[in-house]
């Protein structure tokens, strides 16, 4: 267990990179990263010894927060958080593509996490006949990956979001 000083750095700089991450124009590096969180360069490194590592973290606290939001809400629900996470990860999973393969296990075991998760939700929502029978929790993953890729902020994408969503829905 870290004392409570470090989880505090270590918190500050993984939200000071989760901001500089999403800022689409930013030149991310390690010492912007520790200007940002307001720790020295020591203590960022002590908490991520490099790049990659943080990078790693930022993308498992997101999958992390995906897989509990299973927990709480409806399918519906988990598909909005889930297309939430997919909007925000791609500055994160662009970067840490640039040292990894799409075949890391860092996304594989992940993904099939996040496929744990949101299948009771689906298998749920078809025995109670609000989606149709005939899809599985990955194609529909795969409609919401297809959605989030579209340029646009939150108002643009939404409604399409919401036109896919009713398609779901058993004829």
């Amino acid at each position: 267990m870290k004392r409570a000083d470090a989880q505090r750095n270590r918190e500050k700089i993984l939200a000071a990179a989760r901001e500089a991450f999403a800022d689409p124009h930013a030149e991310v590096s390690m010492a912007e990263i520790s200007r940002r969180a307001g720790v020295g360069m020591a203590t960022l490194y002590r908490n991520f010894p490099g790049k990659r590592e943080l990078l790693e973290a930022l993308y498992l606290d997101e999958v992390d927060a995906v897989v509990a939001a299973a927990e709480e809400l409806d399918l519906t629900g988990w598909i909005h958080r889930f297309m939430a996470f997919s909007r925000s990860k791609h500055p994160v999973a662009a970067e840490l593509l640039k040292s990894a393969s799409g075949s890391d296990p860092v996304f594989g075991q992940n993904r099939e996490r996040v496929l744990a998760a949101g299948r009771p939700l689906l298998e749920a929502a078809q025995r109670a006949g609000e989606i149709r029978a005939d899809l599985e929790l990955e194609q529909v993953l795969d409609m919401v990956l297809a959605v989030s890729g579209i340029n646009g902020d939150a108002a643009y994408v939404e409604p399409i979001l919401q036109a896919a969503l009713d398609g779901l829905r058993p004829r």
